[in-house]
């Protein structure tokens, strides 16, 4: 439970005090007030107070609209095996902060995290406007690798690229876009090409880019920009797919060979990013063998994504899909399946609905929708009433005031041995999942 007491000369004009067992959440919490607003100006002034630690960490810098992540969860794995000390930090987390700092995929300890928090708070000038909460957890990873003394980083922007908070080097080992496609409008513009030129944001004078499939607008937009700051650039085509060995997958990329545990195809694409991007740090010197590659490939998790897990004792397949370009992905993956589809789902209110539908629901689909907790999420009903529209041959559409309500609905309905279930529309609602089923 949070509540708020004003506070007479307090900086921040509100303290929030909370009822709970994350001191981490007590010292954030303040700042998700100040919402989401892009820009550099802030995060500067934090860092340069906190001695520009952003200065002292090498780093690989990496956008997009989707697959970011598991970029960044395969860089981390490779450059942990080659026997470097390896800072990663992403966003969102799914069930507590720690998730989002990690050094050589272990995440940051809680309490060393609330002292960089502490240190935080405290270089915030008094007079200055106050940074969102996003900087400062992006502040308190910074800080960390600093004092930790990695020798490489792998930084995950948050939203578009440009103005994000992670945007505050010059000297990126390299730089990734991952894909582009049309999510947070709201914010990055309205048109495909006006979201590749905030990601293209990253890209930075003479440093090495490397950069995934895009649709033709965006890739005129970041064409252009590499030309126009002489960036040399990497066009990815997708690794080959080879044979499954032991139930694993394996693939290639120009001549290297390596497992890929990831699931869905478009890690073909995703694997191949970060493989190119191995490949320019050896090229720069640095001592990462094959053996680390397919080791590192190997032991590779992104949880969340296309993830197998149970509930009472029965396969759920759990995945964000929360923009039509992830949709498509996970409709991809559930059509080689070859089963009939349950689908359990929530997405946020700000959230692209009619497109997601469309990549996910056929006919025979059954559909239960839910509210994603503690977000503004879409109302389920108005939901209900869209998928209806979008996919009238639904073999059942409900709604359901929870997600473990939906659940228990699903598990004591008598549908078809081999049906799939899955659990999806929102990052958010997922971490809720796994915390709340942590819990039960």
């Amino acid at each position: 439970m949070l509540t708020s007491l004003f506070i007479e000369d307090c900086p921040y004009l509100f303290v929030a005090i909370m009822v709970t067992s994350d001191p981490i959440d007590a010292l954030v919490q303040p700042f998700q007030r100040f919402g989401v607003n892009l820009g550099l100006e802030r995060i500067e002034r934090l860092l340069a107070d906190l001695g520009n630690p952003q200065q002292q960490v090498p780093f690989i810098h990496v956008a997009g609209t989707n697959g970011k992540g598991s970029v960044c969860a395969y860089l981390s794995s490779i450059l942990t095996k080659a026997g470097y000390r390896v800072g990663r930090y992403t966003s969102p987390h799914l069930v507590d902060w720690t998730e989002r700092i990690c050094l050589n995929e272990r995440p940051i300890d809680s309490i060393v995290l609330v002292e960089l928090l502490k240190d935080i708070q405290g270089a915030i000038a008094p007079d200055a406007e106050s940074p969102t909460q996003f900087e400062v957890i992006t502040a308190a990873a910074w800080l960390y690798f600093a004092r930790s003394q990695v020798d490489i980083a792998v930084m995950e922007v948050g939203l578009g690229g440009r103005l994000d908070a992670t945007n505050v080097s010059d000297r990126p080992l390299v730089s990734v876009i991952t894909s582009i496609s049309k999510e947070h409008w709201q914010r990055l513009g309205p048109t495909v090409a006006d979201i590749a030129r905030e990601k293209a944001g990253i890209l930075k004078p003479s440093r090495l880019a490397v950069i995934g499939s895009l649709p033709p607008e965006a890739k005129a937009v970041v064409a252009a920009r590499i030309e126009e700051l002489h960036c040399p650039a990497i066009w990815i085509e997708p690794a080959k797919p080879l044979a499954t060995i032991s139930q694993t997958r394996w693939a290639k990329y120009q001549e290297i060979e390596y497992p890929l545990p990831l699931l869905g195809d478009v890690q073909l694409t995703n694997s191949a990013l970060a493989i190119a991007s191995i490949q320019i740090l050896q090229q720069q010197g640095w001592k990462i063998s094959l053996e680390a590659i397919q080791q590192g490939m190997a032991k590779t998790r992104w949880l969340g994504r296309l993830q197998w897990t149970t509930w009472q004792n029965r396969s759920l397949l759990v995945d964000g899909a929360h923009n039509p370009a992830a949709a498509k992905v996970l409709r991809q993956y559930v059509d080689t399946l070859n089963k009939s589809v349950v689908w359990v789902m929530g997405m946020l209110s700000t959230k692209d609905h009619e497109d997601i539908f469309k990549a996910l629901l056929r006919p025979g689909d059954r559909l239960h929708l839910v509210p994603v907790p503690d977000h503004s999420s879409a109302e389920p009903e108005v939901l209900a009433h869209l998928a209806q529209n979008i996919c009238s041959q639904l073999t059942q559409c409900q709604t359901h005031p929870d997600l473990f309500i939906a659940l228990q609905k699903v598990w004591d309905e008598p549908i078809e041995t081999e049906s799939l279930v899955i659990l999806c529309g929102s990052l958010y609602l997922i971490g809720y999942f796994f915390k709340s089923d942590r819990v039960r």
